[in-house]
């Protein structure tokens, strides 16, 4: 089986999740639940890390030591990838490679708040990442300067991820806000749909884990295992 965790990176739109498990948000124990349940294959996108406990690496860990195929995209997704790489993990798409390779380092630029699951989860404030792709759009297409580019993304670095929405980017200048809307992008977006494709190009199979490493249990762990078991 393949599972997808994801939720407003993919609002909007309507990929094909033919095959695949879908389940909303990640939190901590829904990897392993994954495993135990017999997954073979675990897209992770977005994940709660703020009023539940986030995706444990470990979890992660034992997935991979299971023959379990993880890619992470996105958002916390791409946190997890990248610090879980090294051990076998996939990173899938360009915020991923970010932060793998450094260019990134700030968990915050990949959060935001969103509506509820009810409604598909859509985004409410946007990703600093988003901002970045959007300003180099408007850019590329020369609708405004760099210096315009520079001072509205020094702004939307200073503002907290749940209150960086559009009109606290436009700060007031409703031009920028009306080109912002009219050419946004969102790099979310696009890493969140290559990762479904990417799923779909993976074979649904256990495979013997990499090699180097050994996965490590522990008491704690041991508890963990009998709460996702129930």
């Amino acid at each position: 089986m393949k599972y997808l965790f994801a939720g407003s990176s993919l609002y909007g739109c309507s990929p094909d999740l033919t095959g695949l498990v879908v389940r909303p948000f990640a939190m901590q124990g829904d990897i392993a639940r994954a495993v135990l349940d017999g997954a073979s294959v675990i897209g992770l996108v977005d994940g709660s890390f703020e009023t539940t406990a986030a995706v444990w690496h470990k979890e992660i860990l034992f997935a991979l030591a299971e023959g379990v195929a993880v890619l992470g995209a996105a958002s916390m997704g791409a946190l997890r990838a990248a610090e879980c790489a090294q051990f076998g993990m996939v990173p899938v798409g360009r915020i991923a490679k970010a932060y793998l390779h450094g260019a990134l380092d700030d968990d915050a630029a990949v959060a935001l708040e969103f509506g509820p699951a009810e409604l598909g989860s859509p985004p409410l404030t946007e990703a600093l990442v988003d901002v970045e792709a959007t300003l180099e759009r408007l850019l590329e297409d020369r609708l405004i300067t760099p210096l315009r580019a520079r001072a509205a993304l020094d702004h939307a670095r200073s503002l907290f991820f749940k209150h960086r929405t559009i009109d606290a980017l436009a700060n007031g200048d409703a031009g920028f806000g009306l080109l912002y809307r009219e050419n946004r992008a969102s790099q979310k977006r696009l890493d969140a749909l290559e990762l479904v494709a990417r799923l779909h190009g993976t074979v649904a199979r256990r495979t013997p884990p990499p090699d180097g490493w050994e996965f490590a249990g522990s008491v704690f762990w041991d508890q963990a295992l009998v709460v996702a078991r129930r």
